[in-house]
């Protein structure tokens, strides 16, 4: 036997000698309140009903509108695009290979996984892409004077595009995030993408003494 098992004998022989354990009323030590549980949606209703009675709910509407309205008419600009010093220029090939297999409506394979694709076999880049600040009136003018809206899109990297088209009475576009500059590798503006061949070739251009020839 163990030495740790007269331990346990002694034990279980105690608590079956321990006298029953009676019940004792000590009385009331402290205020009791019933429990009640609230309706939540109660609750939300009456807030809303509160907030709206208030005005706060048509306050907080207004201020969402005018900061969504401010968002659209002037979005945030570009970090980290400056104003080109020196010319760059470089080659981008958007080939991309395909991860999985892609398929029609009936579920055949049209392109399989793996495959290598250029975008511009299949939709052409017709018109360039010029970047731009729109806050820039040298850039601006540039871009005014050397492209037409047949032969190229405006595309703002900082500027609102909504005062440029009501004073220029030409589209203006935005690259929202820095998606389109991030992918092409732009880092400074004003910067022209054209097509050619199977390729883009992207140019970050210098504007001497502010003005600019046709590009």
């Amino acid at each position: 036997m163990t030495r740790g098992a007269p331990l346990a004998i002694i034990a279980a022989a105690c608590a079956c000698v321990a006298p029953p354990a009676s019940a004792k009323d000590y009385g009331r030590q402290g205020a009791v309140f019933p429990i009640i549980e609230a309706d939540l949606l109660a609750v939300i209703r009456q807030r809303l009903a509160a907030m709206q009675a208030s005005g706060e709910i048509d306050r907080a509407n207004h201020q969402l509108a005018e900061r969504t309205a401010t968002k659209v008419r002037r979005p945030t600009a570009v970090p980290g695009i400056v104003t080109t010093e020196q010319e760059r220029r470089w080659m981008f090939d958007p080939t991309i290979t395909v991860g999985q297999d892609l398929r029609d409506a009936r579920g055949r394979v049209i392109v399989a996984a793996g495959t290598r694709v250029n975008p511009l076999d299949t939709v052409p880049l017709r018109q360039r892409l010029v970047f731009l600040d729109g806050d820039d009136p040298a850039q601006v003018a540039w871009a005014m004077r050397n492209t037409t809206a047949l032969d190229a899109k405006l595309i703002l990297i900082n500027g609102s595009p909504f005062a440029l088209m009501k004073a220029e009475q030409r589209r203006f576009y935005f690259d929202q995030q820095g998606a389109l500059t991030r992918r092409l590798g732009i880092r400074a503006v004003p910067a022209l993408v054209q097509q050619q061949g199977r390729a883009l070739l992207i140019r970050e251009l210098v504007l001497p003494n502010g003005k600019g020839d046709r590009g």
